[in-house]
């Protein structure tokens, strides 16, 4: 079988991140159980626009405004082959690849992006993708397969009018951590990783050393990702008077990343929706607890709430748990043990299985 994941962005593209990643892994499982895969994702400097990678192709074309169209119209002409099945996800704006091919479709939704249209476009672009996707999308996918990566997207969907009986959930799973040479930090130490967009609300982790420097003068933060909105980060730290206590990394590779995890006191995930929250499997495979909000939607299921990390809500109770488990070494080492243990709980292995399984059937 040809299965075709119509995806905006790949983890090469440097605004990518964890659905990519979640699509790709979901991608080499079903070319090891004999599946011949394609990616269809927007081109960048990063990488080439055709590419075969653990035996998944991938095809880079046109750019973040027009991928959308230029996918549809490739998939409507044939240009990716004889495609038995296609993968459809739904990052805000479907491909509608539902109106291009007689061929099944499988949805894949992380999240409802509700809460963010007017954060990210404010305005009558905002509230046109919202109406596409709570209005329109659900509509031209009526009698499509969805699979969601938690109970709260699959509850969200269902709020679109979306059957229950056709969404599965395919959870997230997390990858054994790899042995850095490094140990915690001995001085305060946060960390923020992801995408530097809006609505990941990065200056609510700014806000919240600001407010421990008084006490813990050498506490950082590291911001761990790339984005567009860098610039304005970097001027709320100068702004709350932390800019040389904020360390910008940008994008680093998978060994730095762990080694910043391995040696932060604290996994600070402040955005406002989340569909699992990778993020935090990534850090708890050090023993790093995350706290994050409790309305994020995936958070509440990748967290466990005063066992593996702390679900807070709002900025202020955000900025009040970390100066509190900053201060409780005790209460903070009781949560990067169990933050251990719950990325244990998720593996990659089982999510490629379930997901094949809607493929198959």
């Amino acid at each position: 079988m040809h299965v075709l994941f119509c995806n905006w962005r790949d983890t090469r593209n440097p605004e990518g991140g964890g659905s990519e990643r979640y699509v790709e892994t979901m991608a080499r499982g079903l070319v090891e159980r004999g599946h011949q895969v394609t990616i269809a994702c927007a081109a960048h400097d990063g990488a080439p626009r055709d590419e075969v990678i653990d035996g998944v192709r991938f095809v880079r074309r046109g750019t973040k405004l027009d991928i959308y169209a230029i996918t549809a119209l490739r998939v409507l002409l044939r240009r990716y082959g004889r495609i038995d099945l296609v993968v459809d996800v739904q990052n805000g704006l479907p491909f509608f690849t539902r109106l291009v091919t007689r061929k099944p479709v499988v949805v894949l939704v992380h999240h409802v992006h509700r809460e963010q249209w007017p954060v990210v476009y404010p305005g009558l672009f905002g509230r046109i993708g919202w109406w596409i996707e709570s209005r329109l999308a659900p509509r031209v996918y009526r009698h499509s397969r969805y699979v969601a990566v938690s109970d709260s997207t699959r509850v969200e969907l269902v709020d679109l009018g979306i059957d229950r009986g056709r969404i599965t959930i395919v959870h997230n799973g997390n990858d054994p951590a790899p042995q850095v040479d490094v140990v915690r930090d001995t001085e305060p130490r946060l960390c923020v990783l992801g995408r530097l967009v809006p609505h990941k609300q990065v200056e609510h982790a700014i806000d919240a050393l600001a407010a421990l420097i008084d006490d813990h003068p050498t506490a950082t933060l590291d911001v761990i990702g790339t984005g567009w909105w860098e610039r304005e980060l970097r001027d709320h730290a100068d702004a709350a008077g932390v800019r040389d206590a904020v360390r910008f990394h940008g994008f680093v590779d998978d060994r730095t990343k762990h080694e910043l995890l391995a040696q932060a006191w604290l996994m600070v995930l402040p955005s406002l929706k989340e569909g699992w929250g990778i993020v935090v499997g990534e850090a708890g495979s050090h023993g790093t607890p995350t706290i994050a909000y409790s309305t994020a939607g995936g958070t509440t299921e990748s967290i466990a709430h005063k066992d593996s990390g702390l679900l807070v809500d709002g900025r202020a109770e955000l900025v009040e748990a970390v100066a509190e488990l900053v201060d409780n070494a005790e209460f903070r080492e009781f949560l990067g043990d169990g933050a251990l243990r719950m990325s244990h709980s998720f593996t990659w292995l089982g999510s490629q299985a379930a997901f094949a399984t809607v493929i198959d059937a």
